[in-house]
């Protein structure tokens, strides 16, 4: 049987880290001239982790994907409770992360060094998330799940699947991903530098 749920928890992995890297960018160059550009940006950003991965990717793996892992395989339970706390943090640091931009926005430079520290913090946290997840969980569930669980994993993950990542358009969505294509500046948008 065909494991279109990997295919999608890759494809939604990568748009994942397209955006946190983009988020890096966005903090490297600065509010710059156009700290309202900037900061709508950012905020546009983080509510993207906020609205997808942390609330539609990461309850499909935990309810789904990691269960039946751990029953076929029940070695990986020590890293599937680690991810599983990541997962159940996850939500709780990127509003905190919220927090900190607008704290930035509305109380200048003296706030600026802790929403990066925090983000270039969360930033390496999320990217060794994934990373472990692709490596350490995803072949094994390759080698190990059976049909019917692939069957319920292909259903599950192909219901709703990221728009960024390839997914079926989303009008909700499209405005979200217009506003960050359309006002970041380039190599991470299209709008003016």
């Amino acid at each position: 049987m065909s494991q279109l749920a990997l295919k999608i928890i890759r494809e939604e992995h990568a748009a994942l880290s397209a955006m946190l890297r983009s988020l890096a960018l966005m903090m490297e160059r600065g509010p710059g001239d156009q700290p309202e550009r900037f900061f709508d940006v950012l905020r546009a950003m983080l509510f993207y982790i906020d609205e997808f991965p942390e609330r539609i990717h990461h309850p499909k793996e935990s309810d789904l994907l990691f269960p039946r892992l751990v029953r076929v395989a029940p070695e990986l339970l020590g890293v599937v409770s680690r991810l599983e706390a990541e997962h159940a943090s996850g939500q709780d640091r990127v509003r905190e992360l919220q927090h900190l931009l607008l704290a930035w926005e509305l109380f200048g430079e003296s706030r600026r060094l802790e929403f990066t520290d925090a983000a270039q913090a969360y930033l390496a946290f999320y990217l060794a998330h994934m990373h472990t997840e692709e490596l350490e969980l995803l072949p094994r569930a390759e080698s190990l799940l059976d049909d019917e669980d692939w069957l319920a994993l292909n259903t599950a993950f192909g219901a709703h699947h990221d728009p960024l990542a390839a997914g079926v358009r989303d009008p909700f969505y499209d405005r979200l991903f217009s506003r960050i294509v359309l006002t970041a500046p380039a190599p991470i948008g299209v709008g003016p530098a």
